[in-house]
C-alpha cells in the first residue's frame, strides 16, 4: 500500500529537526503547518517571492520546494534570521530605510538580502535589482528596498538625482 507520508530530517533555523511530511505538499505548506507563518503563502507559483526561504544558504521559493525535498538540507526562515531578539543589519536597514509597509513582501526580501550580504560579493545597482527581481511588493515602490538592500551590503546609496553617493 502506498503511504502519503515520509520521515525527513534536516537543519531548521539552526535546529535538527525531524518530521513526517506528507509528499505531495511543498515547503510553504508544511512550514506554516508547523507554526512558521513568517513564510507567506502569495501566487502560489514561484513568482511573487513572498515564500522565500534560504535552503542551502540559496533563496527558494518554498511554494514550488517539495518539502521531501528538504531531507538533509539547511534551511533558514525569517524566525532564524535575527539572534537574542536583536535585528540584523539586513532587517536593522529596511527598518531605517523605511522599506517596510504592510509587510508581506517583507520576510522574503529580508532573507534574499541576506543571502547576498552572506556572499561577501559586491553587487553592481543592476545586479542587486536582478537579484531581488524575484520579489513582488506592492506598497513600497522599491527604491527604498533597493537602499536598504544597498546600505545592508554597505555599497553606496542612489538619491533620486541619479547620481551615485558615498556613505
Amino acid at each position: 500500500m502506498f503511504t502519503t507520508y515520509k520521515r525527513i530530517s534536516f537543519k531548521l533555523n539552526g535546529q535538527e529537526v525531524i518530521w513526517e511530511v506528507d509528499v505531495r505538499k511543498s515547503l510553504l505548506e508544511v512550514l506554516r503547518e508547523k507554526g512558521l507563518t513568517g513564510v507567506k503563502k502569495g501566487c502560489g507559483v514561484g513568482e511573487c517571492g513572498a515564500c522565500t526561504v534560504l535552503i542551502d544558504e540559496t533563496p527558494t521559493d518554498s511554494c514550488l520546494y517539495l518539502a521531501v525535498w528538504a531531507e538533509g538540507k539547511t534551511i533558514r526562515t525569517i524566525e532564524g534570521i535575527a539572534k537574542n531578539g536583536e535585528l540584523t543589519a539586513v532587517q536593522q536597514a529596511f527598518v531605517e530605510e523605511g522599506a517596510i509597509q504592510c509587510g508581506f513582501c517583507t520576510p522574503g526580501l529580508v532573507l534574499t538580502t541576506t543571502a547576498l550580504a552572506e556572499s561577501g560579493k559586491d553587487y553592481t545597482p543592476d545586479e542587486l535589482k536582478r537579484e531581488l527581481s524575484g520579489h513582488i511588493c506592492r506598497c513600497t515602490g522599491y527604491q527604498k528596498i533597493f537602499s536598504a538592500a544597498e546600505r545592508s551590503l554597505g555599497q553606496e546609496h542612489h538619491c533620486a538625482c541619479g547620481h551615485h553617493h558615498e556613505e
